[in-house]
């Protein structure tokens, strides 16, 4: 049986403070935008019938939605009251954006071309939504040991290079496309975030700029009046239900999808880990196999009620605290998107409000995220920070070339590595780099951190793992399988051997300057700060 830690509990600790409707506005517009753009992937691509969409689909996700939100908010009120604080943020929590991508474009929408049955490839996305949770409960073990033993440098550089590339690109493209709507929400963001400067009425920064990008538009003609009307009569109340039959059909056809549901699931955990260390970097220490035991059971959940879409903690704990949020913010936008779901209002909003009004705030929570990869991490591993966000950049690349090829009704293989490299395009490097990319950055960012302390036994281990995490294709390789990357495993295996003969030699580490022993006193490893919850 399992027996929750007493809690000294605060009566003076509020519910809502003046920057959780700040920080609310800002997280809700982010969930919004990620609900409204997978809604537009299930029906623009998948081809799923809107009644699923908005009947089953997104119904379940609000469930999800509403208890993982209701749940941090539990947990940022225990850790504040633990520790006598009243500025704990809670994490921020939705659906996860690369999933949502993946799940679609690598899962979902080949099974449609083969078949040209939706509901077939709605049932082999909720499998793998399952599977990814599976492996997540189980990385709720395995990753507080990675954390404990991985340089900070190597935790936030990764995270830093997912919010730079697969966060930050697509709004900011989409931002200049429109920049006449997008940059004076941009700038309101900016000014309203990142200085003390407030609006009249102390009005939410993040509501005002919205409501400004949305005005610009319409009155610019870049909505369409009739697009709302049109999307009112889809307006409709579903809560969800199981669907066990669409999960256990998917699920009998399981083995094509471990090939990416396992490298995504050890994504998802290494994220979740880089995360926790990101709010951590922000003053707030939460236990890491709570968050990831969270995450995964979201993913369970949401799938066996009918979502293909985990979710998962979000990258921006830092912004949303520098925001002003606290506890309150987290529960209201699980609320606030799960009534949204179960109204079936995302047809009718993505009418009214503006792409372009939108994505500005998923810029500003990527400037942050970059920038407190070099904050947050000795100055003298910033080489570190680089060398992890590098195969992020590659893996957004590789994928942006391939999108190119598609839209052109060719691939990277039609043309031939030769063509593109003549082109100055090393498509098949980065291919190969980008494979696994949060984990080949958590590596590549830890060997290149220990080599800078002189620690060369603990850089060659984590070059072992990478030949071996190659050899089996859990990184470097597009499918998990045997000797499914040999060359690169041997490769990290020659680095191994490099720096296990520089540690023969017994080299002093390099000592620690005053900035960094400030950064670790500021920064205790986890299980001190908060324990484990304790089992009779």
């Amino acid at each position: 049986m399992v027996k929750l830690p007493s809690i000294n509990r605060n009566p003076n600790l509020p519910l809502w403070v003046r920057g959780d409707t700040n920080a609310f506005s800002g997280l809700g517009i982010n969930v919004l935008v990620n609900v409204l753009t997978l809604t537009a992937l299930c029906i623009g691509v998948v081809h799923l019938p809107a009644n699923d969409v908005y009947g089953t689909i997104l119904p379940a996700l609000g469930i999800a939605l509403v208890a993982g939100n209701v749940y941090y908010t539990y947990l940022a009120r225990r850790l504040a009251a633990r520790e006598n604080r009243s500025d704990v943020t809670a994490m921020p929590y939705g659906p996860s954006v690369p999933h949502m991508f993946i799940v679609v474009f690598l899962i979902m929408l080949p099974i449609y071309l083969q078949t040209k049955d939706a509901v077939r490839a709605w049932q082999a996305g909720l499998a793998w939504a399952f599977i990814i949770g599976v492996i997540v409960l189980i990385g709720a073990f395995v990753g507080p040991v990675i954390r404990r033993f991985a340089p900070r440098a190597a935790l936030l550089g990764t995270l830093a290079g997912i919010s730079i590339t697969f966060i930050s690109m697509l709004p900011a493209a989409r931002m200049w496309a429109l920049a006449w709507v997008a940059l004076p929400v941009f700038a309101l963001l900016l000014i309203g975030l990142l200085t003390d400067v407030r609006l009249p009425g102390n009005i939410p920064i993040s509501l005002a700029a919205l409501l400004v990008g949305t005005a610009i538009a319409w009155v610019g003609g870049v909505m369409s009046a009739p697009d709302v009307t049109a999307a009112a009569k889809d307006i409709a109340f579903a809560l969800p239900s199981f669907h066990f039959d669409l999960l256990g059909s998917g699920l009998a056809d399981i083995g094509p999808l471990l090939a990416t549901a396992i490298p995504l699931g050890v994504y998802n955990f290494t994220e979740g880990m880089s995360n926790v260390e990101s709010a951590a970097a922000a003053g707030d220490s939460y236990n890491l196999r709570s968050v990831l035991l969270a995450d995964g059971a979201g993913a369970l959940i949401g799938a066996c009620l009918g979502s293909p879409f985990p979710p998962a903690v979000y990258i921006g704990h830092p912004g949303w605290k520098k925001a002003g949020g606290r506890s309150g913010y987290s529960m209201a936008t699980g609320v606030a998107i799960a009534l949204l779901c179960f109204f079936g209002l995302f047809g009718l909003l993505g009418a009214i409000l503006p792409l372009p009004a939108i994505v500005p705030i998923l810029l500003y929570i990527g400037l942050l995220i970059g920038a407190q990869a070099f904050q947050h991490t000795p100055r003298i591993h910033a080489a570190a920070v680089v060398a992890a966000l590098i195969p992020n950049i590659a893996s957004w690349a590789a994928g942006l070339i391939d999108n190119v090829l598609g839209a052109a009704g060719t691939t990277a293989a039609a043309v031939g590595d030769e063509a593109l490299a003549n082109a100055g395009v090393f498509y098949a490097g980065l291919n190969t780099l980008g494979h696994g990319a949060i984990l080949v950055g958590l590596i590549l960012g830890a060997i290149v951190a220990f080599i800078i302390d002189k620690r060369f036994l603990w850089a060659a281990i984590f070059a072992a793992a990478g030949a071996l995490l190659s050899f089996i294709g859990l990184i470097h390789a597009p499918e998990i399988a045997w000797n499914a990357n040999g060359p690169v495993a041997l490769g990290y295996l020659f680095l191994a051997a490099i720096c296990g003969l520089f540690a023969l030699t017994r080299p002093a580490p390099r000592e620690p300057d005053a900035d960094e022993l400030a950064l670790d006193a500021e920064h205790t490893p986890l299980p001190a700060r908060e324990p484990e919850p304790a089992t009779t």
